[in-house]
């Protein structure tokens, strides 16, 4: 295609390329785990925690999501987050959303969130490490900063997420590359003035299975909020095994802990991908660390099933969500 593609399309394409451990070419094998037990509690800390700026509530489980616009713009992307909201029966409390390096923060629809009471979780796509270490890109990143200062209101900046991924390793150089940039960066949000922003550290649950996700982590005096991102994909899995790993290294960090994306696959069907979600529920339960959950309502172009993750089109499934949106309403 010779025209430009948007920004808001590349955004996609790169957040389809971040459902690491997720490839179109596994097989779906026969589920094995038994789901009728209760998940232990790992993550047990109950606060008070170092959050930065978004102090995480003490009564409840934030709920919230990112919602695939049907069209996109900012029309596209409001009417596909309160489509979502008007099946659930409430507002989120967080909501995700994606920006490549240099898209512009802080639009319409932002600006609607933060005014209503949502906590606004920017993703944002880091360039290369070292070019940012050699301020080749100070002006634009000072631009980003200038504009989370006006917001006046907490953001969640979710730098680089999944920045554990194999795939990255090209622009992430390496953990020590990833961890300068992520200081260097936040160092200069605190020059312009963007101290209402908590820094957000997000790897995969698989890079904790692997063990290096660990490595990329900056310090507890660097990040306000743990994070990972974790799908029951072509393995269909409790979700407390599926990040099992991250629940003990975040168990031992003080700080709360955000579930950035979760998903379970359409591959499995509606009784399936319902019975994965009241599971879900019990572990967010059981581990009372985790304060804020958002889903990826989202089936990416041209994934198989094991990598589409919508549900707000799955009436069972759905229903399942909801109970899990109710159920952390109410949590201690």
């Amino acid at each position: 295609m010779v025209a430009r593609i948007p920004a808001a399309v590349v955004s996609v394409i790169v957040l389809a390329a971040a459902l690491a451990g997720c490839t179109a070419t596994d097989p779906s094998p026969a589920p094995s785990a038994d789901f009728g037990r209760h998940p232990p509690g790992v993550a047990t800390r109950t606060g008070p925690f170092e959050s930065g700026p978004v102090k995480p509530p003490t009564d409840r489980v934030w709920v919230g999501a990112w919602v695939k616009p049907a069209v996109w713009g900012q029309a596209g992307r409001r009417d596909a987050v309160l489509g979502v909201e008007k099946k659930l029966g409430r507002r989120f409390d967080v909501i995700n959303t994606y920006r490549t390096f240099d898209e512009k923060f802080w639009t319409e629809t932002d600006k609607e969130y933060v005014k209503r009471g949502s906590i606004v979780m920017v993703s944002w796509a880091s360039g290369d490490t070292r070019s940012m270490l050699d301020g080749q890109h100070d002006e634009m990143i000072r631009a980003q900063a200038k504009r989370v200062a006006r917001a006046k209101r907490p953001v969640m900046m979710r730098f680089r997420w999944e920045m554990d991924r194999p795939n990255l390793r090209a622009t992430m150089w390496s953990p020590e590359d990833y961890i300068a940039a992520w200081k260097y960066t936040r160092q200069i949000f605190k020059e312009e003035g963007a101290t209402n922003a908590s820094w957000v550290w997000c790897p995969t649950a698989e890079g904790f299975d692997r063990g290096d996700a660990p490595l990329f982590y900056p310090g507890d005096d660097q990040v306000d909020w743990t994070c990972v991102d974790v799908y029951a994909s072509s393995s269909y899995r409790p979700l407390d095994e599926l990040m099992g790993n991250f629940l003990k290294w975040a168990g031992e960090r003080p700080k709360p802990i955000i579930v950035g994306e979760f998903g379970v696959a359409r591959e499995w069907g509606p009784d399936r991908r319902a019975e994965w979600m009241r599971d879900a529920t019990r572990v967010f339960q059981a581990n009372p660390q985790i304060r804020a959950v958002a889903y990826f309502d989202s089936d990416p172009d041209d994934n198989p099933s094991t990598l589409h993750f919508k549900i707000s089109d799955d009436e069972q499934a759905f229903a399942a969500f909801k109970e899990l949106a109710g159920s952390l309403a109410n949590a201690p």
